[in-house]
């Protein structure tokens, strides 16, 4: 039976690991390969030159994507609810409105703030620490190393254990269940489906303009105050999607702001520091001599942000879209809490069926939901090959 805190433990990493992978995969893609070649040059093996070149340079990357996944699975509530695993999420949404007691609510989510804020700090140190710069784009292919034997098995085995687990049991599942999907489909799944896409596309770009102007803001500007504002902008995610749902209800009542509008500004505050994280680990590889040749030749900085900065973080904005859209394709709390009436996505339907049994009418919205995620995969992830061949 797939149920406790093992399965709780196994399904969140299988659906939280790629924030690790892309931030990572875009970083190795681009940065050291100068260096790779003289290691190589010198006689240093591969795996001494991953350890003392390609992972330092990395770091900043892998860190931000190691606090992005504490960050989802404090706030995860679909998941471990039908697991049957207590979280501070759950608990949030039980003690505000089953139980009447938004004292405890508030008290959880602080906690919650806590954990979160802790983690954004151990990325930061972290990536202070690890500040490397790189020489930005390059031509040329990076250095290789052919695996032959059982060194290849052994590579292909772990390259394709993680998606085969991810992406191939919610196919088998399907594959094994032919009859209910016959009997599963309704007609207005399209219609759930063009609301979460509408909704996704939208939040993502929000979220990447925002992440991109407090980014680029924090790299020209030492005033403190601001280095202090663009931090508290990422702990957005830390916020518990049912105390921000709340929030925005608060702020926007007296306003009588648009129910479709408080969660476009739910998304992008929430999901700011999905886009942000990437961006700041692509800026802390960029030299500042950069922006200083730049300004000395007389570019203004529009021109640096369009000419230098961009095409340098085209890797960071595309995976950062691409995180951004699925999360907020599979958005559960927030959604659900300030949709419109009548105004179900897949992820709330998703979570109505499941909670009710009703498995068969649950299939397409899962699988919809997976095929929006592969789309926007396929879409964005070969983008990461064509900046390093600019």
């Amino acid at each position: 039976r797939i149920h406790g805190l093992g399965w709780g433990v196994l399904v969140m990493a299988l659906s939280t690991y790629p924030y690790v992978f892309l931030l990572s995969t875009e970083s190795f893609s681009i940065c050291g390969r100068r260096q790779l070649e003289a290691c190589r040059c010198l006689g240093v093996g591969p795996w001494e030159s991953f350890r003392r070149i390609a992972l330092p340079m990395a770091l900043p990357a892998i860190g931000a994507g190691i606090a992005l996944m504490g960050m989802e699975v404090v706030n995860e509530l679909g998941a471990v609810q039908l697991l049957g695993i207590p979280s501070l999420s759950a608990g949030i949404l039980q003690a505000w409105q089953l139980e009447g007691n938004p004292a405890g609510a508030v008290g959880l989510a602080l906690v919650t703030l806590i954990i979160v804020t802790g983690l954004l700090i151990g990325e930061r140190k972290l990536r202070r620490r690890s500040r490397r710069w790189s020489e930005g784009l390059t031509g040329g292919e990076s250095p290789n190393w052919t695996l032959t034997g059982t060194r290849a098995l052994a590579a292909q085995a772990l390259g394709f254990i993680p998606p085969f687990l991810s992406l191939g049991t919610p196919l088998i599942w399907a594959c094994l269940n032919l009859d209910q999907l016959q009997t599963g489909l309704q007609p207005e799944l399209l219609l759930l489906t063009l609301r979460s896409l509408g909704l996704a596309l939208a939040a993502a770009g929000l979220a990447l303009a925002a992440a991109l102007l407090l980014a680029i803001t924090k790299r020209w500007t030492t005033a403190p105050w601001l280095h202090s504002l663009t931090f508290l902008a990422g702990l957005g995610y830390a916020i518990p999607g049912a105390v921000l749902a709340l929030a925005l209800l608060i702020i926007g009542g007296p306003w009588q702001l648009s129910p479709i509008l408080l969660l476009l500004w739910g998304y992008s505050d929430r999901f700011l520091a999905v886009a942000k994280g990437g961006l700041d680990a692509g800026l802390e590889r960029m030299s500042p001599s950069l922006d200083e040749a730049a300004s000395g030749l007389g570019c203004r900085w529009p021109d640096v942000l369009r000419r230098i900065h961009i095409p340098l973080l085209r890797g960071p904005l595309a995976v950062g879209a691409l995180l951004v859209f699925v999360d907020t394709v599979k958005e559960l709390p927030l959604t659900f809490a300030l949709r419109p009436f009548d105004f179900d996505t897949l992820s709330v339907r998703v979570f109505q069926y499941a909670s009710d049994e009703r498995l068969a009418a649950a299939l397409w919205p899962a699988l919809m939901i997976l095929g929006l995620g592969l789309i926007a995969a396929a879409a964005l992830i070969p983008g990461l090959d064509h900046t390093t061949e600019t």
